[in-house]
């Protein structure tokens, strides 16, 4: 059995969704973020980052939540989580996820942590400000992802595909609610994220883990 370890709302919500999907059995471990548990000993003996998810597979401790999507989408191929190896579509869903992870993802941390990288109040509210602009600005990424699934035809990132990268948009997307400019003003992306709500295997993983509307 899986054991996730999760905060509710964090990065663990994807491979909760994942896991949801691929109807495996497994366990949720709640880590109190709220006390700093993550930063425990014995939390950081499972990621030395500090950072939420952990998935436990047997003796496989993995972190970084996008390493656990690709873990999951091989452990279960029956799922259909990612095009088969060595096609143009796999190579495709690689470009995404890791733009997801690697650009999205890193640039919300800004936007919601400006203060790691000043001690100056005035110039982390500019990080942040400047953060947003890249993110959801004219041209920035929300806008790039919108472009990607007008041109696949959706409903999904990859078009009619269903991918372990669809959860990680949908968190990317919800993470931006707050913003002057939302992912959900986006046509295209509001109807993805509509589609992504009426997933039962979504519906199940927000309910676990308490997350109350709006969900995006």
């Amino acid at each position: 059995m899986y054991q996730l370890y999760y905060f509710p709302g964090n990065a663990n919500l994807i491979p909760h969704m994942l896991l949801e999907e691929i109807g495996a059995p497994y366990e949720l471990v709640p880590v109190d973020r709220a006390n700093n548990a993550q930063k425990s000993p014995a939390y950081l003996k499972l990621n030395p980052t500090g950072r939420i998810p952990v998935l436990i597979d047997g003796d496989l401790v993995l972190f970084e939540t996008a390493a656990i999507c690709l873990h999951l989408a091989d452990r279960h191929p029956e799922s259909r989580l990612a095009p088969a190896v060595g096609t143009p579509e796999r190579a495709e869903f690689y470009k995404w996820l890791v733009y997801l992870t690697n650009t999205v993802q890193a640039e919300l941390l800004l936007y919601f942590y400006p203060d790691r990288l000043t001690d100056d109040a005035a110039a982390a509210a500019q990080v942040k400000k400047h953060a947003e602009a890249r993110i959801s600005g004219e041209g920035g990424m929300l806008d790039i992802l919108e472009a990607q699934l007008a041109r696949s035809g959706g409903p999904w990132l990859q078009g009619a595909h269903f991918t372990a990268a669809d959860p990680y948009l949908m968190v990317m997307a919800r993470w931006t609610r707050g913003m002057a400019n939302p992912a959900r003003n986006r046509p295209h992306l509001q109807r993805f994220l509509e589609a992504m709500a009426a997933r039962p295997a979504v519906q199940r993983a927000f309910e676990q883990e308490g997350l109350k509307p709006p969900l995006y």
